[in-house]
């Protein structure tokens, strides 16, 4: 019985028809450049440290994009995002096994919960606003044998939880590049996930 902990954006959930549009709204409400094309496929860092790695906006008014953004979300966003392909089934497979699902994101966690509800989906654990090695200590906290995501830093999260990386090459770094940053496991998408979890329930025990 595992405890699998599982990234959000562009690993369960394909957001990026909706954060294009929003980003189009916030650049014509704001009078600045906003590109929503490169943000959309580079998720990954809370929306904070994105605007601040590639704009030299003033914290006030990253604060105040940041704010009208997830004011912005549950009408732009959530309606238009798609499972990622095999996500349901990967939830799936956590819970017939007996195991806990996990769901540890950099997005902001009401905006997080409502993607969920809205697919229906249920998980044992939800934490958003939380990247690369502070997501380590969610899934430590919450005993994860497993760690899946699709970004550099989820890798980097799994290993300092201890737990196994599996990184499915759905997101902005290729196969090559996902096993080369130290995952564990490299997968095209989630559709491969329940066998191999199948296989590492053979074959482990869990930590705890």
């Amino acid at each position: 019985m595992a405890t699998v902990g599982f990234d959000l954006d562009l690993t369960l959930i394909d957001p990026r028809e909706g954060l294009v549009r929003a980003f189009a709204e916030l650049g014509s409400e704001f009078g600045v450049p906003l590109d929503g094309e490169h943000f959309a496929a580079n998720l990954g860092p809370p929306l904070p440290d994105a605007l601040r790695a590639r704009h030299d906006f003033d914290e006030p008014l990253v604060d105040r994009i940041v704010q009208r953004f997830r004011e912005l979300y549950p009408a732009v966003v959530v309606p238009v995002t798609e499972p990622m392909p095999g996500a349901g089934e990967a939830l799936a497979a956590v819970r017939a096994g007996g195991g806990r699902s996990l769901v540890v994101t950099g997005k902001y966690e009401p905006n997080a919960a409502r993607h969920i509800s809205a697919l229906g989906w249920r998980v044992d654990h939800l934490s958003g606003d939380v990247f690369a090695a502070a997501k380590g200590t969610v899934l430590r906290a919450e005993g994860a044998d497993v760690y899946v995501g699709d970004h550099l830093g989820d890798i980097v999260g799994a290993k300092a939880a201890g737990a196994v990386a599996v990184a499915v090459a759905t997101g902005p770094y290729d196969a090559g590049a996902l096993a080369e940053a130290g995952a564990d496991v490299v997968l095209d998408d989630l559709t491969a996930f329940p066998d191999w979890l199948a296989g590492f329930e053979r074959c482990s025990s869990p930590r705890r």
